[in-house]
């Protein structure tokens, strides 16, 4: 299979330089000792007496129609409970997962993977709820045929969970056996997964402590420095710190974020101290993991809620709150805040509103407010924003306000802000109403969008994600802007103005990122390749050359990670625009054997086929795939489309009404659905269809102009023209909006002056 895609995978070395927690103890003995018993030292452990919390004393527990018994036997734990074809099976427990305030088990399989259960052990104590087993899902019904399944791919900790609980991990995924045969230096997150191998660094030492010269290429034999230096004070008259000395702190900011962040491992050979994006892909500020003014929403940890703080941009680094080795607070309470920000100006009724004292006038009540996660784990919000309940009368958006006082509207927390601040207060422009606009597609979504990414006072992850979002509107007032991206200092923004021109014609593409195929950052050379995969007409010879490598490191990112299905359709993506179809076939074809529910490796195979004039080849694809996810709406929308094709729209209807069934809110989907209805005689159906479409997405162009087209031929000229006028607005570069608009116009002053 390796062969095939012109891969080569075998094992790592990961831990080739790596000492261990004991040899780092026998100069550093208060650090380590601090960092005894802390999360990262039981991150992950072997299952004994000692590390198991939960309560294997013939304990059940039901979870729908599955009882699940946990017990011991010759001192080993295990579980009986239902395995990936359903059937109750006994496993045992091999690892523990993490201690609090939930504890999970891991269960290895014959193939190498480590699995965790879905069923947790609450760790907390039993006054606060804790102390019992329960379900990560509790509102979901996860059988054993769900991704979500702990048997399923979606939870396999090899991939998912391995590299942030443990120290210098090899996944070693043999793709041709589909086996693991992963490795670590130590089980848990000891000294050097932040610190880098200390082989070196002790060489170093001991040459020193003899009187010897260092060996080493740096001062101490590290891959990195984390120590910052310098100190902050609050000046005389002021009331927030400012640092004194020291580094930028930048590299610890990534160090910590490579495992405390949303992010994708897209090439697994980390190296400390290189940037983040040389390895790693940190999600943006999109739909679903956060809310629009960047307030967390699903689970996304810390990096990208930090990147977005004032206080990231002043140069505050973790270490500056946490005590990296053991993890705690610097200080209790609102005295940790106080440090930098002046208490006799902040922790003050005039400031906070609320009696001195209670858990309202807590800092972080306000400005860090918690979600919870699996169940029992509440997260902080880490961007350490300023409540603004005007937002969320706008946006829908949460506040620490109406959080904390249950019943009460984001009306009233405007209100009260109001009276006790002034109307003044916090009303500046605020970046979540551009990141609202583009992904509601609202008609003034691109005029947001430019406004946001030109903004250098704004955070650069927000800038990003604006970025992102003006993908889905370019036009000649929006792709200046992204060209101006692709040159920014920040490789996240390069890296999201390389995502945002895809759309574009290959020449303008090419024209535009070519120089980007020789960027500093490993991640946005290989994401300019893929971007520019098949231009190599329309790029200079120089360029040629650099676009051979940056394509065989995207490739190459995509070989490290051949036990995803996602990796592998990306491969099958490159490879299609590459002319290397039989390739993108196979690569395609084992995305779908490594998970037969992965829904884009069927739909993009599905269009090679029909490229390749195979239709009936895609259409028992498709049938074979809507079976296994009968609820993906792309499944049904991609059916559709073959049906039309094959000449058979009634059928084709049905399969585009379902997509938009369980899309209700995708416009494409809708779009298409209407031109079928009028094509099939149903125009009033279609322009229903095409309203709709509107309401979810009011700057979609293709609906714009079709709701024009459909009213006119219906005789509703009004209509037309409103929409003709709504086209002008999101469009006034469009030369052809324009004129359209004036031909209703003009053909509506006829029918007056004649009395029509």
């Amino acid at each position: 299979m390796l062969a095939v895609l012109g891969l080569v995978a075998g094992p790592g070395d990961a831990a080739a330089g790596y000492v261990g927690a004991a040899a780092c103890g026998q100069c550093h003995e208060k650090q380590v000792d601090a960092w005894r018993g802390s999360h990262h030292e039981r991150a992950m452990q072997h299952a004994n007496d000692e590390t198991v919390l939960g309560d294997f004393k013939d304990a059940e527990f039901t979870y729908h129609d599955v009882t699940s018994r946990f017990y011991r036997r010759d001192g080993r734990f295990f579980v009986r409970t239902d395995g990936p074809d359903g059937r109750l099976t006994d496993y045992e427990i091999r690892y523990t997962f993490g201690v609090e305030p939930l504890q999970q088990y891991l269960i290895e399989f014959p193939d190498g993977r480590l699995q965790p259960l879905g069923i947790a052990w609450d760790s907390r104590p039993a006054a606060a709820g804790g102390q019992r087993w329960f379900h990560l899902y509790p509102e979901q019904h996860i059988s054993h045929d769900d991704p979500l399944h702990w048997t399923g791919a979606s939870q396999n900790w090899n991939y998912m969970c391995a590299e942030c609980h443990s120290t210098a991990l090899d996944r070693n995924y043999d793709a041709e056996a589909g086996r693991y045969a992963t490795t670590w230096s130590e089980i848990n997150v000891s000294c050097e997964a932040c610190h880098g191998p200390g082989a070196a660094h002790v060489d170093w030492a001991r040459q020193a402590k003899s009187g010897g010269a260092s060996s080493a290429g740096d001062d101490s034999g590290l891959a990195l420095s984390l120590a910052r230096g310098g100190q902050w004070r609050i000046p005389d008259g002021a009331d927030t710190a400012v640092r004194g000395g020291g580094s930028a702190g930048e590299a610890q900011v990534e160090s910590c974020g490579r495992c405390h962040a949303r992010r994708a491992p897209v090439f697994n050979d980390y190296r400390h101290g290189q940037a983040l994006l040389d390895t790693h892909r940190p999600q943006l500020l999109r739909e679903g993991l956060y809310f629009a003014d960047g307030q967390i929403n699903d689970e996304v940890y810390v990096y990208g809620s930090f990147l977005q703080s004032r206080m990231h941009r002043q140069g505050v680094t973790c270490s500056d709150c946490h005590e990296p080795h053991s993890l705690q607070l610097r200080r209790p309470g609102n005295a940790l805040c106080g440090g930098c920000h002046r208490s006799e100006r902040y922790d003050t009724a005039s400031h906070h509103f609320h009696a001195a004292g209670s858990e309202a006038a807590q800092c972080v009540a306000c400005h860090m407010p918690a979600r919870t996660y699996m169940v029992v784990d509440p997260r902080r919000d880490h961007s350490f924003r300023v409540p603004r309940p005007d937002l969320s009368v706008r946006l829908g958006t949460p506040n620490a306000c109406a959080q904390c006082h249950q019943g009460r509207t984001d009306g009233w927390a405007e209100a009260a802000v109001k009276q006790w601040y002034g109307d003044d207060r916090r009303r500046e422009p605020h970046f979540g109403t551009a990141v609202d606009a583009g992904r509601r597609g609202a008609t003034d979504a691109e005029q947001r969008l430019i406004a946001l990414v030109s903004d250098t006072t704004q955070p650069a992850i927000a800038r990003a994600t604006g970025a992102v979002l003006l993908g889905g509107h370019l036009s000649p007032l929006s792709v200046p802007e992204l060209a101006a991206l692709l040159s920014d200092p920040d490789p996240l923004l390069r890296l999201s103005a390389l995502e945002a021109i895809e759309g574009l014609p290959m020449r303008n593409r090419a024209r535009l990122a070519a120089g980007l195929l020789k960027d500093p950052v490993r991640l946005v050379r290989a994401e300019a390749g893929r971007v520019l995969a098949g231009g190599d007409e329309l790029i200079s010879e120089q360029d040629r050359d650099a676009l051979q490598r940056a394509l065989q490191e995207y490739i190459a990112g995509q070989g490290m990670n051949l036990d995803r299905p996602e990796a592998l359709s990306n491969l099958g993506n490159v490879y299609l625009q590459l002319g290397r179809v039989e390739e993108a076939e196979t690569a395609y074809q084992r995305a779908i054997a490594l998970d037969p529910g992965f829904v884009p490796a069927y739909v993009n195979l599905a269009d090679l086929m029909r490229a390749g004039d195979r239709d009936a080849d895609a259409e028992q694809l498709l049938k074979l795939a809507l079976s296994r996810q009968p609820r993906a709406g792309s499944l049904h929308y991609a059916y559709g489309l073959l049906l039309v094709r094959r000449k058979r729209l009634e059928r084709a209807l049905d399969e585009l009404r379902r997509a938009t069934e369980l899309e209700s809110n995708n416009a494409r989907y809708l779009y298409v659905y209407a031109v079928a209805l009028e094509s099939a005689g149903r125009l009033n159906d279609a322009l229903q269809a095409l309203e709709t479409a509107h309401a979810a997405r009011p700057s979609d162009r293709d609906v714009l102009y079709a709701l024009i087209a459909y009213h006119a031929r219906a005789g509703n000229a009004e209509a037309a023209r409103r929409y003709a006028a709504v086209l002008s607005g999101v469009s006034p570069w469009d030369r052809d909006a324009a004129e359209l608009r004036r031909q209703l116009e003009a053909r509506a002053s006829r029918g007056r002056s004649s009395g029509k």
